[in-house]
């Protein structure tokens, strides 16, 4: 029997107070952390697919076992969907689906973001599906919208889609993405799962939430 997964506790009741200050402050100023050597070769296996075949492509950050990446390689079968977390125990626990569409790196997302800019290539989808959300207070900047790296996954364009078991997190993400000119819903889920995390928040009776918006500063 799956064990039951609790729902998110926070000393936070509302929106962040500082989220709007933040994130001005990092559409103002692009992150400059330098990009780790071992970022820089994984990313090389999606050169040279990319220089193999051209495709535009799917986004799929964090993606944990990458078992919904290959679900969204199904939902976008003329996409190269590219999942990517950086725990390789995560990744190893990936079962081969038969979709081809679709390539795993284990890098940490934001720099390879920033080497997709850099590449210009085109991504038409991004997926954030159930990051972690860094519930306390004082970690803001963890999360992905308090993130110094916030400007480059604006910059990459195309449909973007968050989803968390926290209601708060996503209401955050959207008003972030709005100060950087994105337009888009906050709604509850009613499908089924595609990802671990997702069918256990949902056996476990969470209230499932998402952003469903497009970038406006590609």
């Amino acid at each position: 029997m799956q064990a039951e997964s609790r729902a998110v506790t926070s000393n936070q009741a509302f929106l962040h107070p500082k989220l709007v200050r933040v994130v001005q402050r990092h559409l103002q100023s692009p992150s400059k952390k330098p990009l780790a050597a071992h970022n820089r070769e994984a990313f090389k296996a999606l050169q040279q697919r990319i220089n193999d075949a051209p495709q535009a492509l799917v986004i799929d950050s964090f993606c944990g076992t990458g078992q919904s990446t290959a679900i969204l390689a199904e939902r976008h079968p003329d996409h190269l969907v590219v999942g990517i977390d950086q725990s390789a125990h995560r990744l190893e626990r990936h079962v081969k689906q038969e979709a081809s569409n679709y390539l795993l790196l284990r890098a940490q997302c934001e720099d390879i973001w920033q080497l997709i800019l850099q590449e210009q290539w085109q991504v038409d989808f991004h997926y954030l599906l159930y990051p972690n959300p860094w519930p306390k207070s004082g970690h803001l900047q963890r999360r992905i919208h308090g993130h110094p790296s916030f400007l480059q996954l604006v910059q990459l364009g195309g449909k973007i889609e968050l989803r968390s078991n926290w209601q708060s997190y996503v209401e955050e993400f959207g008003l972030a993405m709005s100060l950087a000119d994105g337009r888009g819903v906050v709604s509850q889920i009613d499908e089924a799962p595609i990802t671990l995390f997702e069918k256990k928040y949902r056996a476990s009776g969470h209230a499932l939430w998402r952003y469903r918006g497009q970038s406006a500063l590609a």
